[in-house]
């Protein structure tokens, strides 16, 4: 679950990070309320989970009320990216002497936390690597060890942190690492950490993602889930109950575990397509369950063709074929289907398949994913 900005400052605070003074605000009034109480100067700044707010002219700078009244009446209700604002966070502005960059991720590969720190700061991470590597510290952590006091000043020391601002760096640092590991993050970003005129060290900006298997954890995070804001596609799947991310591509994909899936998407990327989603169904391909997962494919208008990928072991294959004959006629499909059926009972899966009357228009069935994925996108295209 991706957090807005303020609730990211929110959640920092939890853990002792310096944030800006403020608050958040859903009309104009709300605003210049904020703007009062944070302190003038102050920056009005528009609430969506996107990039590129400020070249969109959704964060301003305002010295009094009248011009927080202005910007906030203009950044209430823009479109940033197809992001509508319905919100903006009005905090304190900053004197800034330099901008740095840290977070906090899980290395899966590594099975270890990994810090990313930087002095190049302000910018997007992802330009600094792709344009000076070298300027990016990254340090694997092992979560039994944990980051200590002086392994974080030694990685401010180690990613070039100008020396006046080290100390201030590391401690939050410690903090920062606290909340992800005791936050239960997927990430835990500063961008930009900066230093101030005064010497202090401060974030300036928060990037939080919580890690939904720790939900029961945390009965405090359900004031998050109510300003969640999920596409339509991934609204009628959480109702439905299915595991399922919206992409921008033309092909959409069922596929059962996880792990299968995201190959699924690799593989539709590697013969030259684009996945429209990430559809995991798990252990089960029932009716119902199989209807569910066309339907929500179905809602998508981009989607041009759709690749169903089951490997059976637990999950039989007429058992899934079955839903799907089943399935097909619930769900009135704009695009035609391509099933790759292997595992357990897939030659009985694919008689069935093979032998339901369903015009091959709508369905194709191929003996491998390569070939699926192949004739997937050729239909996409």
């Amino acid at each position: 679950m991706d957090l807005f900005e303020y609730q990211g400052k929110q959640y920092f605070a939890r853990y002792d990070i310096p944030v800006s003074k403020g608050d958040v605000a859903v009309t104009v009034d709300q605003a210049v309320a904020a703007a009062d109480a944070a302190g003038y100067p102050v920056v009005v700044k528009a609430q969506v989970q996107v990039g590129g707010r400020g070249k969109a002219g959704g964060i301003k700078l305002a010295n009094n009320a009248d011009e927080v009244r202005t910007h906030a009446g203009n950044i209430l209700g823009m479109d940033i990216k197809g992001h509508v604002v319905k919100r903006v966070w009005v905090e304190n502005a900053s004197d800034i002497a330099e901008e740095y960059y840290a977070s906090f991720t899980l290395d899966r590969g590594a099975k270890k936390h990994l810090l990313m720190l930087s002095k190049e700061g302000g910018v997007e991470i992802e330009e600094v690597a792709a344009t000076n590597p070298a300027a990016i510290l990254m340090l694997h952590i092992d979560p039994v060890d944990g980051l200590s006091a002086a392994g974080a000043l030694k990685a401010a020391v180690d990613a070039k942190i100008p020396e006046k601002a080290q100390q201030g760096v590391a401690d939050i640092l410690v903090k920062l690492y606290r909340c992800f590991v005791e936050g239960d993050c997927d990430l835990a970003e500063i961008n930009p950490l900066i230093l101030k005129p005064t010497g202090e060290v401060h974030a300036l900006d928060a990037k939080v993602s919580l890690d939904a298997n720790a939900d029961f954890r945390h009965p405090e995070w359900e004031e998050f889930k109510a300003t969640e804001e999920l596409d339509a596609r991934e609204k009628l799947a959480r109702e439905k109950g299915l595991q399922y991310i919206g992409l921008d591509g033309t092909v959409g994909i069922i596929a059962n575990g996880a792990g299968l899936a995201m190959s699924t998407l690799d593989v539709v990327n590697q013969v030259g397509g684009t996945a429209a989603n990430f559809l995991d169904i798990g252990g089960g391909a029932n009716a119902d369950l199989m209807a569910s997962a066309l339907e929500v494919i179905n809602s998508d208008k981009a989607v041009k063709s759709i690749f169903i990928n089951i490997f059976g072991g637990i999950t039989r294959g007429e058992e899934v074929a079955k839903g799907i004959v089943e399935a097909l006629g619930r769900v009135d499909l704009r695009a035609p289907i391509v099933i790759r059926l292997d595992g357990t009972n897939a030659e009985e899966g694919r008689s069935i398949l093979a032998n339901a009357g369903i015009p091959e228009s709508k369905l194709t069935s191929k003996p491998t994913m390569l070939e699926a994925a192949e004739a997937a996108v050729a239909l996409a295209k």
